[in-house]
């Protein structure tokens, strides 16, 4: 599924843009725990979070996550804004909860990591 239609299907927005809209995904992880999503050896994962900060961005950045749904009607910081446009992520708020999000993702053949 491609980030543009994963906006629409989530009723969410663009909070960073880096130009993604067409990227296809076809696997997610949802976790709030960034030592987990350390462990994410594979390209191209949806990154589902909850966590609203700034080492949310460093840990994308680490994991080469390109592409975060911050759940939970959870706020990007100007911060994470700027540090996220430097690393070309793209981040999405949606004001459901991480679980509503998995399952509509779930729903529309994403795939889950584990």
């Amino acid at each position: 599924m491609i980030v543009k239609d994963i906006v629409t299907l989530l009723d969410a927005h663009y909070v960073s843009n880096s130009g993604l809209e067409n990227e296809n995904y076809d696997v997610a992880f949802a976790s709030d725990l960034m030592s987990d999503v350390l462990t994410i050896d594979i390209p191209n994962v949806l990154l589902i979070t909850g966590l609203a900060n700034i080492q949310t961005i460093r840990t994308a950045d680490m994991a080469e996550i390109k592409c975060i749904v911050l759940g939970r009607n959870k706020k990007a910081t100007p911060e994470m804004i700027e540090l996220a446009e430097e690393n070309e992520i793209t981040i999405i708020e949606c004001a459901y909860s991480l679980f509503h999000i998995c399952g509509l993702l779930y729903n529309e053949g994403i795939d889950p990591l584990f």
